[in-house]
């Protein structure tokens, strides 16, 4: 067989196990080199076992065409610190092992959310849109840093080709302060706010994927379905009811709560469900990629996957905990007792 050999890393779960899998029974592969910390269920893979941070993973991309870099960590429960640590030092890894070990392209994989989610936002975005993200929100500094590393690695690297591939939000298995947002009694809706919400199956990824890897297609990638919802569409398609706050009282609540502990998410998420961050996706529909979902079946998969579990605020609760508390009623004692809170201190300092 004359196709690649692909190395996969974080090839044991979530993208990297789907996309192991999809690589391995493709005619198109030559072969698949799957690494992660722990061996996963492709039978049809060579497995190698180590932390993507180790600079012995040099030897084991060696004969390797091209790198898929999945070993990300984006769980909204892990230290920061801990995470950046993981995300930013395994990427500066893996590029410069498949770089010594003659790799000439890897495929590094971000979001969207790169981009910012601003009011001014066009809709869509162009791939070549400015990244006008901070990293105010969950994973994102991360993320914008591996930008950063995809931009220098072929000037470090003569040679070496990278392509990086920006999902919408990331449905099917995952676990996200986006995907959470669906798992609230109520839709919040911050007053004044001009959502647009445009989703990606993990199987949509994939297959964006395989075009990078098969060379059909380069570059700086947007990965989701066609078009976009608007809030209203959304809360009609969920049966979800929405509640509305005023700005000052959401954005001020969500970075109160987040501080003292009660919530994974910090304010800056809330952007992403106030202003659009739509891509148009144009280099993978120019090169013949069309998704296999509509952003209506993905939404309805979703609110499949999320059905019985109870978030407040993007803590999880317990089914007990929701049934006692009332989830709405939750929400709501939540954010206004944030809203209090910071106006008996602003009361304090006038005194």
């Amino acid at each position: 067989m004359r196709g690649p050999v692909v190395a996969v890393t974080g090839a044991a779960t979530g993208v990297g196990a789907l996309l192991t899998e999809r690589l391995a029974a493709s005619e198109e592969i030559r072969q698949v080199i799957a690494i992660d910390e722990r061996r996963g269920e492709c039978p049809d893979a060579q497995w190698h076992i180590l932390d993507v941070r180790d600079p012995a993973i040099a030897d084991k991309l060696r004969g390797a065409d091209v790198v898929v870099h999945l070993a990300l960590d984006l769980d909204l429960e892990t230290d920061s610190a801990a995470r950046t640590a993981y995300n930013v030092r395994g990427t500066q890894t893996v590029l410069t092992a498949a770089a010594a070990a003659g790799v000439h392209r890897v495929v590094l994989c971000t979001s969207a959310m790169v981009y910012g989610a601003l009011p001014e936002n066009e809709l869509p975005l162009s791939e070549d849109a400015e990244l006008r993200a901070t990293a105010e929100a969950t994973g994102v500094g991360d993320l914008l840093e591996i930008e950063r590393l995809a931009r220098r690695a072929p000037r470090a690297h003569p040679g070496l080709n990278v392509t990086v591939v920006r999902p919408a939000v990331l449905v099917g298995g995952t676990d996200t302060a986006l995907t959470r947002y669906f798992e609230s009694p109520r839709l919040l809706v911050v007053a004044g706010s001009r959502p647009a919400w445009q989703f990606c199956h993990v199987e949509d990824l994939c297959s964006a994927l395989e075009y990078a890897v098969l060379e059909k297609v380069d570059g700086e990638l947007a990965v989701g379905c066609d078009g976009w919802l608007e809030q209203e569409e959304v809360e009609e398609l969920s049966g979800i009811r929405r509640m509305e706050l005023p700005s000052a009282v959401a954005l001020g609540a969500a970075a109160r709560l987040h501080r003292i502990g009660l919530t994974p998410s910090p304010a800056g998420d809330l952007a992403y469900t106030m202003y659009p961050w739509v891509v148009s996706g144009s280099r993978l529909h120019d090169a013949g990629w069309r998704p296999g979902w509509t952003n209506e079946e993905v939404l309805a998969e979703l609110l499949e996957e999320v059905a019985g579990r109870h978030t407040v605020v993007g803590r999880r609760l317990g089914r007990k905990d929701a049934t006692a508390a009332g989830a709405a009623g939750a929400t709501v004692a939540l954010l206004g007792a944030a809203a209090v809170v910071r106006r008996a201190r602003k009361a304090r300092r006038r005194i």
